[in-house]
């Protein structure tokens, strides 16, 4: 059973929205595919050399209108733009001085280096490669940058027999990173960062003007691919919500090549959501245009056997607030967050249900699942971490950041939700399940410890029904980011059975961890059984602080599509 369905929302300013999601409307595009089954500042890390603004370098063939035209808009920046935004002071959450800084600063490509020293060994279900993807700007930002605006950036680790293993980063190529690389700096505006306030309309102008003379060309993509990792169908690809995604090939020796954007062979031809749900026919059913009132961030979504579960919380997109001088991301105190659960089999969306769920914003959903009451009433179980204030990595706040992990249950007969927190006074962000159980019930899930934020001390394993929490913990001075989850034996497709002999949590856990004060960075692995670590690789050069990973095995890599 396959669904495809689209969110789309009109907005007036279409253009401006083109900027935030590559779409004539909000483009909270997603297609789902069912399968049955501040202490950012720190004395030990240098950051490495990022590229600076330059005089842009336009190409010979561009007429003597487009020669003029690139001139004149070049002295509005410099002469007009850049004074103003360099005597405006930035919140926090866009100042590229504190986004920027520490093991959250960018670094430059590496080529595949072999023979890492290694402690332990790789357990030989992980002989493949784990990539992690990131936001890593090429240029130096002129204005304001959030940590979502930087060009997409993948680092491979490749771990072989006779526990050997190679690493190596590269660029996602994509058509803006292709253009100011050709052009010398950045020309297309930070969707978050320079999109701020008053300025942020000067730049989106700017933007659309040189757009309009054949400066930049914008027909082909304005996204970074820098969230999310998917392997599928033979494909690695990079996505972020702005754009299609990327495909990035890993070829022999363990490196990457971006093979260019990729529409599902025509089946699509707008943006994907960073976190997609698919099956491995790769066929696409009919699309679905779901109305909702306001332009609505939602980064992720869950699905169950039956069911694909819609979050439409209270963190919008609103121009007006550019023109206050303010950001366009607000957080809307008058409205009341609520989950669509709509049926895998409804055709036109007409059979959709809203469940208020108030005062819930969960960036990342980890699971969802179907259970029945004693009165046989059927209930929609999300498994997600809820994050205080909703607003919290876009717009500066006084009070406290909390990310707890929540429970969440819709009464599909009366309506009614309930909501409450599984694990109190820890932030857990960035996770998974052991994906084979996506959609059903499962007992645990896999988290970072948030903790001290923005970064995270260590990984933690919740077990949801004894509300037990195992930690693995990097050490005094190391950090790291989400923990990725690979299970020892993969279950066969289609296979709905959670009484398997396998443990749901045989499996280990993957992810890199930077010593601040060593200023070394590893891949660990820890055995999820036992919460222990098993191995460690050293990489060659420094890894940042970033977003999301999967593992490609070695059986996947000889069947990728060339």
């Amino acid at each position: 059973m396959k669904l495809s369905f689209k969110l789309n929302i009109h907005y007036l300013h279409a253009k401006f929205l083109s900027i935030l999601q590559r779409n004539q409307f909000l483009g909270i595009s997603y297609r789902c595919y069912h399968h049955h089954h501040d202490l950012r500042l720190n004395l030990w890390s240098k950051p490495e050399r990022v590229l600076v603004p330059q005089e842009p370098n336009y190409p010979l063939h561009f007429n003597p209108f487009q020669k003029l035209a690139a001139l004149a808009l070049d002295k509005i920046e410099t002469s007009l733009i850049m004074p103003l935004e360099k005597n405006h002071k930035l919140p926090e959450t866009v100042d590229s001085a504190i986004q920027m800084s520490g093991n959250f600063a960018p670094v430059q490509e590496f080529p595949v280096e072999h023979g890492l020293e290694m402690v332990g060994q790789i357990p030989a279900c992980l002989h493949g490669v784990y990539v992690r993807n990131g936001a890593n700007p090429m240029f130096a930002p002129s204005g304001g940058h959030h940590l979502f605006d930087g060009d997409g950036m993948i680092h491979a680790v490749c771990l072989g027999l006779g526990n050997k293993a190679s690493y190596s980063c590269r660029y996602t190529r994509t058509s803006r990173l292709v253009q100011e690389a050709q052009l010398g700096r950045s020309m297309f505006p930070k969707p978050i960062g320079e999109l701020h306030g008053q300025l942020g309309l000067a730049r989106l102008g700017l933007f659309m003007a040189r757009a309009g003379v054949g400066l930049v060309d914008e027909s082909h993509g304005t996204g970074v691919a820098n969230a999310g990792l998917v392997y599928f169908n033979g494909r690695l690809l990079a996505m972020s919500e702005d754009d299609l995604p990327y495909h990035v090939r890993i070829n022999g020796d363990a490196d990457l090549e971006t093979i260019g954007r990729f529409n599902f062979d025509d089946q699509i031809d707008c943006p994907l959501i960073g976190h997609p749900k698919f099956d491995k026919t790769g066929k696409k059913s009919s699309d679905l245009h779901i109305a909702i009132e306001q332009a609505t961030m939602i980064h992720d979504f869950a699905i169950t056997e039956n069911f694909v579960v819609i979050p439409d919380h209270q963190i919008v997109f609103k121009l007006s607030e550019m023109i206050r001088g303010g950001s366009p991301v607000v957080y809307d105190k008058k409205k009341t967050s609520r989950f669509g659960i709509l049926q895998q089999n409804d055709v036109d969306g007409s059979r959709i249900q809203w469940i208020d769920v108030p005062n819930c914003f969960c960036f990342h959903l980890w699971n969802a699942w179907e259970e029945n009451s004693d009165n046989g009433d059927k209930i929609i179980v999300v498994i997600g971490s809820c994050m205080n204030p909703p607003d919290s990595i876009f717009n500066e706040s006084i009070d406290l950041f909390r990310s707890e992990l929540s429970e969440i249950r819709m009464n599909l007969r009366t309506g009614e939700s309930t909501q409450r927190v599984i694990i109190s006074g820890m932030n857990l962000e960035a996770g998974q399940v052991n994906r084979q159980y996506q959609g059903r019930k499962t007992r645990f899930v896999y988290l970072a410890i948030a903790e001290p934020w923005p970064k995270c001390s260590g990984f933690a394993k919740v077990d949801l029904e004894t509300e037990e929490v195992t930690k693995f913990l990097h050490g005094a001075w190391c950090f790291g980011g989400e923990p990725f989850f690979v299970p020892e034996k993969k279950q066969k497709f289609g296979c709905n059975n959670n009484n398997d002999n396998e443990a749901e949590d045989e499996g280990y856990i993957m992810g890199l961890v930077r010593d601040e004060k060593r200023e070394i960075s590893e891949l660990v692995i820890v055995k999820a059984l036992s919460m222990e670590q098993v191995a460690a690789i050293r990489l060659p050069r420094r890894v940042p602080y970033e977003f999301h990973g999967t593992f490609v095995s070695q059986e996947e890599l000889s069947r990728q599509v060339k």
